[in-house]
């Protein structure tokens, strides 16, 4: 019907389109749910804690030293090597009622049942005041990505556009946001870091459908809305699926390979970008269908002049930037 794919698909998507949105609808309700009831667990980054770097003689085991720890009262904490095999970075949360000292002495307690010598060599203490200092920078970075983000899809597209756009991003936070707040996974700076590049992900992969769909709204004629936005995502298909495929498959093997420093950065990776891809067809591409967005709304910013003239013109422009594809 279309045949201006890659990959000539003619999957209809828009049919089901009314399922996949009350999917979302119940999801991301159980997401809000999950973030109001339960909240979240703040990492040290947040809360404040005690870090305490030490370096053994020998090559340590990560897993044991967790479970010593966690036997010894230390469940939430953090342990990972810090430039080498070595050497061992520990971030634990503050205690209720035990103080800085208190706390610190007794981790260092624990960590002197060892067998393997070993040498401390930094302490730190990061106190609540910090923590919420870096929570209140970390809302702001978020509310500024959303900010700069709807100021940008309102000029770039018509308001239908830009509202199934930014709820498309919304969605994927919620979702991110609210599947760790029923699973108690721990949040700190990487998981911030994270949703903000999957906030840029989302974005991006909504913003080439839309661009495909607006083309189609200008150039294909006689079809419904429904017919013209699948005719856009099964054009632009083959590159979200590819796209997508290679950033997670990237960001698996970070997943399985990068050591716990990274494991919860590349988790939250792998949410958002299934549900980034996901939230372009059936969040973003639904809202914007179901606002109701037609082939008049797209002309009107050429009023004033001849309408056929300006159909030919956006016909030929389309064409030119089909055949440049071709060439590339």
């Amino acid at each position: 019907m279309f045949g201006l794919s890659l990959v000539n698909t003619k999957i209809p998507f828009m049919n089901y389109q009314k399922y996949w949105m009350w999917f979302s609808a119940i999801l991301t309700a159980v997401c809000l749910a999950g973030i109001v009831t339960k909240g979240f667990n703040f990492g040290i980054d947040f809360t404040g804690g005690l870090a305490v770097e030490v370096a053994y003689e020998q090559p340590v085991e990560l897993e044991p030293l967790r479970q010593q720890l966690a036997a010894s009262g230390f469940e939430q904490a953090v342990v990972q090597h810090f430039g080498s095999t070595r050497e061992v970075l520990i971030r634990t949360a503050s205690q209720e009622d035990v103080s800085a000292q208190a706390l610190s002495e007794k981790l260092l307690a624990v960590l002197s049942v060892n067998a393997n010598p070993h040498v401390i060599k930094r302490t730190e203490f990061v106190g609540p005041q910090v923590g919420d200092e870096l929570a209140s920078d970390g809302l702001i970075a978020l509310i500024a990505a959303f900010l700069i983000i709807t100021v940008y899809v309102s000029v770039r597209y018509e308001i239908r556009f830009s509202l199934g756009a930014i709820l498309g991003v919304v969605h994927d936070v919620i979702i991110v946001a609210g599947i760790f707040a029923w699973m108690g996974w721990l949040v700190d700076l990487s998981v911030l870091a994270a949703i903000l590049a999957i906030i840029g992900y989302s974005i991006n992969d909504t913003i080439v459908v839309f661009d495909r769909v607006r083309e189609n709204f200008r150039t294909l004629r006689g079809y419904s809305p429904k017919e013209v936005m699948d005719a856009a995502i099964n054009q632009t298909l083959s590159r979200t699926v590819m796209t997508s495929f290679t950033t997670l498959l990237v960001v698996v093997v970070l997943f399985f390979t990068g050591g716990e420093a990274l494991h919860l950065f590349a988790l939250v990776l792998i949410i958002g970008i299934a549900f980034g891809t996901y939230s372009s067809v059936y969040v973003a591409s639904s809202l914007t269908l179901a606002l109701g967005i037609t082939q008049d709304d797209l002309m009107r910013k050429d009023k004033g002049k001849d309408k056929s003239a300006v159909e030919a013109e956006m016909i030929a422009d389309f064409l030119q930037k089909e055949a440049s594809r071709g060439i590339k």
